[in-house]
Order: structure tokens, then sequence, then C-alpha cells
């Protein structure tokens, strides 16, 4: 396949990323589209529409085998790699539905997508780009199977506001609801443990016990 685009988020590394797109406000990433594409033609009738698909590579994943173990089930249960969306796939696709806040015009780059609310490292190759239809791509009344008893899991975060401070304010909110999904691997619940999530250019570093995130320090990424 043909990478028709790459995505600049705020994340540098795996650890941190919502494990599904939307599931935090506030988290903007810009596309832009490789030489070949870099045309209003190709955007043409697309500022028309409020959400948009992407079609995407996991770039920073192996292939995987037949059963994985989804984090949010603790680590250990083994399901049928169909029955994931873990990036440990036969061929390594992503797909997300993004907010499509609007269409940018670069004089080098030609237009630039910025959305909102993508679960995608930094860098991420774009396969494709389509329209979201809500007539026919959303099914209110659709199983959720074992996500059911998994998606309402958060934290209660405490990030003293002396910290929270380091981050320019539009990136606050999305900072704190980040840190709420839970990023640890679903197996790791040690509470002297303390992780480091890098987001926005800084390393957030936390503990957590119980349900309870409690942020350590915020500490500046080498550039």
């Amino acid at each position: 396949m043909t990478v028709v685009a790459h995505i600049r988020t705020d994340f540098p590394s795996k650890f941190g990323i919502p494990r599904q797109s939307g599931l935090v406000e506030g988290l903007t990433g810009e596309i832009v589209f490789e030489p070949p594409f870099r045309s209003p033609e190709a955007v043409r009738g697309l500022e028309q529409f409020s959400h948009i698909w992407l079609l995407w590579g996991f770039s920073q994943a192996k292939e995987g085998g037949l059963t994985v173990r989804p984090p949010r089930l603790g680590g250990n249960t083994r399901l049928g790699v169909f029955a994931t969306r873990s990036p440990f796939r036969p061929n390594n696709i992503g797909l997300s539905s993004v907010r499509l806040l609007a269409i940018r015009r670069d004089p080098s780059l030609g237009p630039v997508l910025l959305v909102e609310g993508a679960d995608l490292l930094d860098g991420t190759p774009i396969y494709d780009i389509k329209p979201y239809l809500p007539y026919t791509d959303s099914h209110p009344d659709a199983s959720e199977g074992y996500t059911a008893h998994t998606r309402g899991h958060a934290l209660q975060v405490e990030f003293p506001p002396a910290l929270l401070s380091k981050y320019p304010e539009e990136k606050r909110q999305a900072a704190v609801s980040l840190l709420s999904q839970d990023p640890r691997p679903g197996y790791s619940h040690d509470p002297s443990r303390i992780y480091g999530m890098p987001f926005a250019g800084y390393d957030i570093r936390f503990t957590v016990e119980g349900d309870t995130l409690r942020v350590a320090d915020v500490v500046e990424l080498d550039t």
C-alpha cells in the first residue's frame, strides 16, 4: 500500500496513547500529506464532514499470533486476534475515527488536516482517509462484547497545580484525561513503581495506588 500522509501528534512513544480514538478530548494532531497528494483537489469536499476515518499502520508493532492478551482484561486472558483491536496483527493495520477541525492551507505542505481525538503515535503513516458517515457508520444498538465491562475503568488523578502549570493551558485537560485512562500495562499494579508518560514535550512521572493516580514530577523531554 502507498503511504498518503503522516500524522503529527504529542506522543513520542507508545506509552500513554489512548487505547481507542475519541476517548480523550483536546488531543489534536496534524495530518501532513506526502508530496504526490499535496493538492487541494485531493481533499475537495472533505470540509463538509465533521469526522473522518483514518486507515493507518502500527509502525512500532510486529506481527502477532492468533491470540492476544487485551490489557483491560489484566494482561492474562487470551482472545482471538480478530476479536480485539490489538496492534499485534497479521497486517498491523489500525482504523480510527477522528474529528476534522479544519483544513489548513500551507504554502509548502499543501492542505494539512487538523484533527482531534487521534490515538496515534507521532509520525504514524496514514494509508487512507475516508469521510465518516453517521447514517451508516454509527450503530447505537451494537453489542459491546467484553468491552462493556472494561470501558468504564478510570482513575482519580491528583495533579499538583504547580506541575500541571508547566503545560500550556490548551494541553492541561488532555494531560489529566490521558492519566485518568490508566496508561499502565494491564499486568502492572505495584503502588511503589514510578511510571513515566511522555506527552507534549514533557515526561509525566506518577504512581498509582488503588484507583488514585498521583503525579510526582513533570520533566521536560530532551529534544
